[in-house]
């Protein structure tokens, strides 16, 4: 892989890592609801990408032709049903269902492509699955609410769609802006919902909210959309396995949160397993 195309996908990784840091923040108990924060998120994305998009000429001319009606309701799909499932899931069995769906989603589009992995992939993907399992298997407790692992799963799915389409992305910020500003009118449901039913919220979880969605949403999916052009689909999927890796690292250096030995294998494993399958993608088929 090339070094530039590296960096890129692991700065998109890190702010994944950060969405699920500042989502830990703002939906703590007693913050703010999960339809708030997803208004938040979304809104605060849409503005940080429309200035963005402003800034570059005749960007507007063509935004009614180049909405994505599949890509704009995967997005708004994914970050509502993340939210809501978010509060009745533990982390671990959260991020199970949640990245177990993404590959399988990606890894079935490739399929249905007609794209066939060598033994290799096949490995690193089933490694890194076996490390992010291990990973997260103390705090993956049986869901208690069936509903929230429906939603979450339902994330997992549509951002793998998600992902999949920003394969083909030619002008990722344009696109991602796009994707962003064309959910303006379904977060005027969720919006409408909070008129009838209330909102909850404290001026912390405001913050993370915003964060989540100006900086590691707006741009970190941006980023993401630059570098998926450049992946193969099960590299693209396998290597979001190292997310919640990157989560867990980034509370031990900001929270002071023990680097456990069960820390270091399952990154052993995660690592490895990402490497393979992006290692052995870049080979001829022959020498496969």
């Amino acid at each position: 892989m090339p070094i530039k195309i590296g960096f890129w996908l692991l700065l998109a990784l890190l702010a994944f890592a950060g969405n699920s840091i500042f989502a830990r923040l703002a939906l703590a108990p007693g913050a703010m609801d999960p339809y708030t924060f997803t208004l938040i998120r979304l809104f605060a994305a849409s503005l940080v990408l429309g200035l963005l998009l402003s800034a570059k000429p005749r960007a507007w001319a063509n935004l009614r032709s180049s909405i994505a009606p599949t890509a704009t309701l995967a997005l708004f799909v994914y970050a509502l049903g993340f939210s809501l499932a978010y509060v009745s899931l533990s982390t671990g069995a959260g991020a199970l269902i949640l990245f177990g769906l993404v590959q399988l989603t990606m890894l079935a589009i490739k399929w249905y492509r007609g794209h066939r992995s060598s033994v290799f992939e096949l490995a690193g993907v089933a490694l890194a699955i076996l490390g992010l399992i291990y990973l997260m298997l103390p705090s993956a407790e049986i869901p208690s609410s069936m509903t929230a692992a429906v939603l979450m799963a339902l994330a997992g799915m549509a951002w793998g769609v998600y992902s999949v389409l920003g394969a083909g992305a030619t002008q990722p910020l344009q696109q991602t802006a796009v994707n962003f500003i064309a959910t303006i009118p379904l977060q005027g449901l969720i919006l409408l919902w909070l008129f009838y039913n209330g909102s909850q919220w404290d001026s912390s979880s405001v913050v993370w909210a915003v964060l989540s969605g100006a900086v590691t949403s707006a741009l970190g999916y941006a980023i993401w959309y630059r570098v998926l052009p450049h992946l193969a689909l099960s590299s693209a999927a396998v290597a979001q396995l190292s997310v919640p890796l990157l989560a867990a690292f980034g509370g031990a250096l900001f929270s002071a949160e023990p680097l456990t030995l069960r820390f270091a294998i399952a990154a052993g494993l995660i690592l490895g397993g990402i490497y393979l399958v992006i290692r052995f993608q870049q080979l001829p088929a022959q020498q496969r």
